[in-house]
């Protein structure tokens, strides 16, 4: 066996559930502590000899320099120190990469760590308490979206919460559901995720809640964009570390690191969708997702997903896993997380699936023999699939299929986007907003003119009518019959044919 096949040999993770928020660790401190618990979780002294650092890029509380202040606190210099980029398949991603590094011999001891704080950061802001941490880098916000048509930005999509429940609409109608039967499935699932969550020592929400009371809108349970809840969307405010350290083979054999630890790579595969989601052909499945899963299951020698023991599938948002499921050929029952999922588990944003690797590492020493991780960045934007194995590959240097213009080469015709237009539109998709008490905002619907072309239109909540049709679960509205005309003088308005 080739010495320098990269293994996963130790992997750390911690949860702060501090209540007063002066009390809080800072990001900073999670990262350290879990590449400790991935130290002792090696059972080798490894953090003083780390060559490579790669850290998930934070928001809670952004730093000047995270790779430099981590490497001072582990006691590591390391010739390679990266600090990340946004994108919830990012870890994937870095793990994946530190792999191929080790193959090839550029780098003998990796670490992949992240953390937020964000639970108590608000909490902090909330009651004016100043967090004695380390200098924070206020220069640096969320990335914004300028990569989206202004039409988005007019109509204020621009949120995950908004533009997922467009493919989670799309979807059900091509699968043939009403939004009864789709909203069902959802509540399976993420109730299947919840009761993971529960057996987590790690995880924020662990009350196991029921699908019904996952999906049916109460005063703690507010509907946030249509059809989902807050129980559906990814749980930010969290206090969450993990991390995981990399070797070669003949490292960590020469460290004398027990063998039943070690989880190999074997490869997987990445690709991208247009930034612009209106520049996408349609919001009914993913070609990246597609064509990255195939070939993850390809990489793992089987005919469709039932060829992995355990599986971590994103979870942001209903709609991801639900479309990974039908890719991968999966049973309406099959289980796709052994972390718990982004809502109960909870979001430590783009750090999320480094504790879904933690958690993947730890089932396959428990049992079974392939493990698929599945990330995804944006808005259904960047996909990237990693395949893990208790046994070792043939080849040291692990696949990396890079498959963005086979995603593109699926691709039908793009519609033409139109800000200015009267007449007839027929639905594509849609979402409904609501405020914080739970009623209706404003709903926003993506649209074809009887030539094919795309608009974006918003309903306004004094519409009641077309609120009605848009969110009967009874049926489904897509493919309904609408008039588009001028709302005012930024936004076209939408409004169902009675």
């Amino acid at each position: 066996m080739d010495t320098r096949t990269p293994v996963l040999v130790g992997v750390g993770e911690l949860a702060d559930r501090v209540r007063d928020p002066s009390q809080g660790k800072e990001p900073l401190t999670l990262m350290a502590e879990a590449l400790r618990a991935a130290e002792a979780d090696a059972g080798a002294s490894l953090l003083g000899d780390v060559d490579s650092l790669d850290v998930i890029e934070e928001f809670s509380w952004p730093y000047f320099d995270a790779p430099a202040l981590l490497s001072e606190r582990i006691g590591a210099r390391p010739a390679r120190a990266v600090y990340g980029v946004t994108g919830g398949e990012s870890p994937v991603r870095y793990i994946h990469e530190a792999a191929i590094r080790i193959a090839r011999g550029e780098s003998e001891i990796a670490a992949v760590a992240g953390a937020e704080a964000q639970y108590t950061a608000a909490a902090a802001q909330k009651t004016g308490i100043e967090l004695p941490w380390a200098p924070r880098d206020n220069s640096r916000t969320l990335e914004g979206g300028d990569y989206l048509s202004p039409v988005v930005w007019k109509h204020q999509a621009v949120w995950p919460t908004q533009v997922y429940p467009f493919y989670d609409n799309a979807a059900q109608a091509a699968w043939g559901q009403t939004q009864r039967e789709a909203l069902n499935e959802s509540g399976e699932v993420w109730a299947d995720f919840a009761a993971v969550a529960a057996q987590r020592s790690t995880a924020w929400v662990k009350s196991a809640p029921s699908a019904d009371a996952i999906t049916t809108p109460d005063a703690g349970n507010r509907l946030i964009a249509w059809p989902y809840t807050k129980s559906m969307v990814a749980n930010p405010l969290v206090n969450q570390g993990a991390a995981v350290i990399l070797t070669s083979l003949g490292k960590a054999r020469a460290l004398g690191i027990d063998e039943s630890k070690l989880v190999f790579i074997l490869g997987g595969a990445q690709a991208n969708e247009p930034r612009d989601y209106l520049a996408r052909d349609q919001f009914h499945a993913s070609h990246a997702q597609d064509v990255v899963l195939e070939t993850a299951v390809a990489v793992a020698g089987g005919a469709d997903g039932g060829v992995f023991s355990h599986l971590e599938l994103y979870s942001c948002f209903p709609c991801v896993p639900k479309m990974a499921r039908r890719t991968l050929g999966l049973p309406r029952n099959a289980r796709m997380t052994v972390t718990g999922g982004l809502s109960f588990f909870g979001a430590p944003l783009n750090s999320y699936m480094l504790h879904a690797a933690v958690n993947m590492v730890q089932a396959l020493r428990d049992s079974g023999e392939l493990g698929l991780l599945y990330g995804q960045g944006e808005y259904v934007t960047k996909h990237h699939a990693l395949v893990l194995s208790r046994q070792a590959p043939d080849s040291a240097e692990p696949a990396y299929h890079q498959l963005t213009d086979g995603a593109d080469a699926r691709r039908g015709d793009v519609p033409e986007m139109i800000d200015d237009y009267d007449g007839a539109a027929e639905l594509e998709t849609f979402t409904v907003s609501y405020d914080r008490e739970g009623q209706p905002a404003f709903g926003i619907v993506i649209a074809r003119t009887p030539d094919g072309r795309r608009l974006m239109a918003r309903v306004p909540a004094s519409d009641e009518a077309t609120i009605r049709r848009l969110t009967d679960l009874d049926g489904s509205p897509i493919g309904l019959a609408g008039r588009v005309n001028r709302l005012n003088e930024e936004l076209l308005g939408w409004t169902a044919a009675a």
